[in-house]
């Protein structure tokens, strides 16, 4: 019998935090090993940062990028553990300090953990690919509770790089992340992004290809937290073992494009 895969939460006081606990303590398959939260914060039950990377073989961890960034580096430096780290909002320096940690630990990125979502990237992938810029504008539209403190969401920014992909073009070239006054007309080939925040929205994604004629939406909307925490699960149970790397969920999935 395989030993079961020791894991631990960073941020394991947050929600998310919360939610991967209850979903890895169901699974037979994983024990959690230790839970840890930022210095400072209530201390029961709760393991230091080094001694939770010694009793790990993957940490998951639902914080924030800088937090991120810093675990990261720290696990790199002990060769160990393997990291899924689900925090959004990172800049391209952060993402870049992340890569580089990944050049010597096995570490899943992902801006969401949805088995959906990342069904929808490919679907937004192909009717990109499919439907002429210059006639159908695509809007990234994209709504969550009130305390989310990034946007638009990560999740939003996939779902408008796998767009941009489907065009062959780069996202920076092209989006447009936010309206105010005078805009003057929309630009051929605009990938544009709504936001909205408000209440206990868990997490509202759709991409729009409007034309004249027309209008296709494609859509996935998050009802409960736990899906995203069983896809970080699905996730550290994957990437355990594994070569140091930069994975992301397509790669956990199978669904990587050749």
């Amino acid at each position: 019998m395989t030993d079961p895969i020791r894991i631990a939460i960073a941020g394991a006081l947050g929600r998310m935090g919360q939610a991967v606990d209850k979903v890895a303590a169901a699974d037979p398959a994983l024990i959690v090993a230790a839970r840890f939260d930022r210095p400072g914060a209530p201390a029961a039950g709760l393991a230091t940062l080094e001694d939770a990377l010694g009793a790990a073989d993957v940490v998951v961890d639902f914080t924030l990028p800088a937090a991120s960034v810093a675990l990261a580096a720290r696990a790199a430096s002990l060769g160990g553990p393997a990291l899924v780290i689900g925090a959004t909002g990172a800049t391209e320096e952060q993402r870049a300090a992340i890569a580089q940690s990944s050049t010597r630990i096995p570490i899943v990125f992902a801006g969401n953990y949805s088995l959906g979502v990342n069904l929808l990237m490919g679907l937004v992938r192909q009717a990109a690919r499919a439907l002429p810029a210059d006639i159908f504008d695509i809007e990234v539209f994209e709504a969550h509770h009130r305390h989310k403190v990034d946007a638009p969401s990560g999740t939003a920014l996939m779902l408008g790089e796998a767009a941009a992909q489907g065009r062959g073009v780069k996202l920076a070239d092209v989006q447009r992340r936010a309206r105010d006054g005078i805009t003057g007309e929309r630009p051929v080939g605009e990938i544009g992004f709504s936001v909205l925040r408000g209440g206990g929205i868990v997490g509202e994604h759709s991409v729009t290809f409007a034309a004249e004629e027309e209008i296709l939406t494609l859509s996935h909307s998050g009802r409960d937290r736990g899906l995203f925490a069983r896809g970080a699960v699905a996730a550290a149970k994957w990437v355990a073992g594994k070569p140091p790397g930069l994975y992301d969920m397509q790669d956990v999935l199978g669904m990587k494009e050749s």
